[in-house]
């Protein structure tokens, strides 16, 4: 987004086009397994290197309990802006050598939480972690029930098909995410068909980046009109807290807090509701199960977040010494992918991880991360999986694909996986 461009961290984290097709492409008739390259690298270790596009070496982390002690390990860094990662650097800073891409110093002015290390991140996590409260996600879940009905109905009332990304899965988050920051109704489509753009790569470089610099201003009359007249959301509820807080929270901090929600809680939420459709539909056997015993949602929602493993090239961290993962020596300023699809499905861990099982025993995952960047609004994510996905197969109980699987354009490409489109029909 633009935000990225103005305060000199990377454009973009959305396209992976330095990391190596066999490393992200899907088999053929198996989209919701890892890629045979990435499942090789397993086999060999948990602790492999590859080389990527651009020439520099990257460290993928695959076996589950190694994939929990880096994310939990603080000497990984996750601050990208002040640090290279070895996605950003072009082949001649590659052929620089460590020198190439030096870290840069100063202080952290931006509200980049996902990017950031303590204490820096302790500080805006902790203010952010008080405005998820029990209260505030009991009232959300109300409204993503009403808002879940309302998209479904509204598709049964223009046909008998549709597209469920665009029609369902898109929206449902965009429009929990204006609850949350507390968008006007007036404005809120405006704000989705921003962000919709956004995240369409249908669309050229140019388009996108448009819609960026619109929400970017979007964003900061929103934060600017909390400022003025603060209500009961999560934007007013920091600048009200904020008054304790040493230093306050900046207008520019608050626009990268709520971007930064919109970009962590929409396109992750979105593409896990598409995805789990899609899976649902092909295991016929286990959405037979849940729609026999719909108790097994709860259960059945961590088991597609693991099986999903949607966060398909990341997270990434960068070591800040040199240090030792399963006895390999990851030396100090080398970028480290932790291959959540692999680790969470290391047999180790689980018995039969290649078998979509909604009943299967509850387990610990790393679908929504681990360490101090554990998913802040995981809870919240669980409510529009579990609502949505219900009430989907409730309303449209004959709910199918509208084309052959081998059809459905997946989003390879991309840090998270998903479709780009999930034609459906009912009827």
């Amino acid at each position: 987004m633009s935000t990225a461009k103005q305060h000199g961290r990377p454009a973009s984290i959305v396209g992976q086009r330095p990391f190596p097709p066999e490393q992200v492409e899907r088999r053929p008739g198996c989209p919701f397994d890892p890629p045979e390259a990435r499942e090789r690298l397993r086999e060999d270790g948990p602790v492999s290197k590859i080389r990527l596009a651009n020439g520099a070496d990257l460290w993928v982390i695959s076996g589950y309990d190694e994939a929990r002690a880096v994310l939990s390990d603080v000497r990984f860094s996750s601050d990208v802006i002040r640090r290279t990662s070895s996605f950003n650097l072009t082949p001649e800073q590659v052929a620089a050598g460590p020198s190439g891409c030096p870290v840069h110093e100063g202080e952290r002015r931006d509200g980049m939480f996902i990017f950031m290390d303590p204490p820096e991140h302790t500080r805006l996590r902790r203010l952010l972690i008080s405005q998820f409260t029990v209260r505030r996600m009991k009232a959300l879940e109300t409204r993503v029930h009403e808002i879940t009905v309302e998209l479904v109905e509204a598709m049964r009332a223009g046909g008998t098909r549709a597209d469920l990304v665009a029609d369902f899965a898109l929206p449902l988050p965009s429009l929990v995410i204006c609850e949350l920051l507390g968008v006007a109704y007036e404005d809120r489509a405006e704000f989705q068909e921003r962000s919709a753009i956004t995240l369409n790569t249908g669309n050229s470089a140019e388009v996108q980046a448009q819609a960026g610099l619109e929400l970017l201003e979007f964003m900061r009359t929103l934060v600017a009109a909390k400022r003025e007249d603060p209500g009961d959301d999560l934007l007013s509820g920091l600048i009200r807290g904020d008054l304790a807080a040493d230093p306050p929270l900046s207008n520019a901090e608050l626009v990268d807090i709520g971007l930064t929600l919109l970009g962590a809680g929409h396109e992750t939420t979105a593409n896990m509701l598409a995805l789990s459709t899609f899976a649902l539909l092909e295991h016929s056997d286990q959405l037979a199960a849940l729609r026999a015993d719909p108790a097994l949602i709860d259960n059945g929602v961590e088991e597609l977040m693991r099986y999903l493993s949607i966060i398909h090239t990341g997270p990434r961290r960068i070591a800040t010494e040199d240090l030792t993962v399963a006895g390999v020596t990851i030396p100090a300023g080398d970028t480290v992918l932790i291959s959540v699809p692999t680790a969470n499905r290391d047999a180790a861990r689980w018995s039969a991880p290649e078998r979509l099982d909604l009943a299967r025993p509850r387990a610990p995952h790393l679908g929504f991360g681990h360490g101090v960047h554990q998913c802040l609004g995981q809870q919240l994510a669980r409510v529009e999986l579990r609502i949505g996905l219900a009430e989907l197969f409730t309303r449209l109980p004959d709910l199918r694909l509208d084309v052959p699987a081998a059809e459905i354009p997946l989003r390879t490409d991309m840090v998270v996986f998903g479709v780009h489109t999930l034609p459906v029909a009912w009827g």
